[in-house]
């Protein structure tokens, strides 16, 4: 490969090997599909309806049980963990190639207005969806105070 060398004084110069030597380390050195890429975290949908809000996670691949739904105070988690076939030792050897991402997802919503204990959740065709009923609107009490 090509290396640039500084030039003493504060200038630099544009060469084009700089570009196309940033480009093969990408490519070369973390391919598209190493098992060393980032996973993604999955897409979610959150509409608005009558009464609350429905939130669509895009789910495909999972088993329900490797989902899990936890409210902590104001906090709603979804996390969901898929194991790799290949970390069988035997089957290890007859992988040519693999590209699913295996690996743990989490994704954080606030659900402050939100009725939490009137949540319930549906896993489908890979799709989790939500249903999350807003809070009934706290009334102010308003008191007479007696002077004296």
């Amino acid at each position: 490969m090509f290396e640039i060398i500084p030039m003493t004084n504060s200038r630099s110069f544009w060469s084009p090997f700089r570009e196309m030597d940033s480009l093969a380390r990408a490519f070369f050195n973390e391919p598209f599909f190493s098992e060393k890429a980032p996973i993604k975290p999955f897409r979610t949908d959150i509409r608005k309806i009558e009464n609350g809000f429905v939130l669509e996670a895009d789910l495909p691949g999972f088993d329900k049980k490797d989902i899990a739904v936890d409210i902590d105070g104001d906090i709603l988690t979804i996390k969901a963990e898929r194991h790799s076939e290949s970390e069988n030792s035997e089957s290890k050897d007859s992988f040519v190639r693999i590209e699913r991402s295996y690996g743990s997802y989490e994704r954080s919503f606030d659900v402050s207005g939100i009725n939490t204990d009137l949540i319930s959740a549906k896993y489908e065709n890979g799709v989790l969806v939500l249903n999350m009923p807003e809070k009934e609107p706290v009334k102010q009490e308003t008191k007479k105070l007696e002077i004296q």
